[in-house]
């Protein structure tokens, strides 16, 4: 950081350079009280960001008539009365099953798929590469909803209505996945690591198992919170082809549980079925964050 510097006579006679430190303490507390303005700002948008999850718990504690005539921050003693309503009028768990047999399923099958065919647009060179890339960015713009139709006709002609593969078998080709991790590839992987790999005498199936996937772990994790989280969310394709209450996921089956009770009398049920929904989703978060925050080229080399 610069410094002022003066020319002072000493006692002598001779010319010294004396610094001047008070410009880099003006510039020093300059930049602390940026940096504090921007922790201050970024603590607020976290506790913003945490309030209507906040609401969702408190809620869940409380009457539904409290609920509909005032607000507070502070639970209330409803908690057990709630959640005995609740498991008397659906059974959440067996909701949470069938949720977790179409997620999990379908966020191994996407990470997997879509991890390889991304190294398989970012490394290799092949005439079909530019064309299957914009194909991909294409089909990752097209609302799902349009092609909502079709998509019942095909799988009715199929077999599997009232099935769950609709919802596991079309996340082995995700656009939306394989975009981010081609990009993500193409920013962390060296390709000096690669060739190493081949001269050793390692295939390519082995490269990419070994060496490729272990490093693209962080965006994988990212890209399977989404994914996951998609799925276990997931309200209108269930509506459309589930047509047993037995295999409800768990968004369905919570909107079976507006329809079978009076909503004013019962808000604070409703909103326990949605706290406990969301436990699932929390957990997954938690498992796969210290893979986000891990490091990226773990066991690479520098270019």
């Amino acid at each position: 950081m610069a410094e002022n510097n003066a020319k002072v006579q000493n006692e002598n006679g001779k010319v010294e350079l004396k610094k001047n430190k008070a410009p880099m303490n003006v510039t020093r507390g300059f930049f602390l009280c940026k940096k504090t303005i921007l922790y201050i700002c970024l603590i607020l948008l976290g506790v913003l960001c945490l309030v209507p999850f906040m609401l969702t718990i408190v809620n869940a504690t409380r009457d539904g008539h409290d609920i509909m005539t005032s607000f507070t921050l502070i639970p209330g003693d409803k908690t057990m009365v709630n959640l005995k309503t609740l498991f008397q009028k659906i059974n959440i768990f067996r909701g949470m099953f069938n949720s977790l047999i179409v997620a999990l399923p379908s966020t191994l099958l996407s990470a997997y798929f879509s991890s390889i065919t991304a190294y398989a647009l970012a490394i290799y060179k092949f005439k079909a590469r530019g064309p299957v890339f914009a194909i991909t960015v294409v089909f990752m713009m097209i609302p799902g909803q349009l092609s909502l139709i079709g998509f019942y006709e095909l799988c009715k002609e199929l077999g599997m209505i009232d099935t769950y593969w609709p919802f596991i078998l079309p996340a082995v080709a995700a656009p939306g996945a394989v975009f981010f991790l081609r990009q993500y590839v193409l920013s962390i992987l060296p390709r000096t690591l690669l060739e190493a790999a081949r001269i050793d005498g390692g295939s390519e199936i082995y490269i990419f198992h070994r060496i490729v996937l272990p490093l693209m772990g962080p965006g994988i994790a990212t890209m399977a919170i989404g994914g996951f989280i998609g799925s276990w969310n997931n309200y209108l394709m269930p509506l459309i082809l589930l047509t047993t209450k037995d295999k409800f996921t768990l968004p369905l089956l919570m909107s079976t549980l507006n329809d079978a009770m009076d909503i004013a009398k019962n808000q604070g049920t409703i909103y326990m079925g949605v706290a406990v929904s969301v436990i699932p989703i929390i957990i997954v978060f938690c498992f796969c964050s210290k893979y986000i925050i891990g490091s990226i080229t773990a066991g690479g080399v520098k270019e």
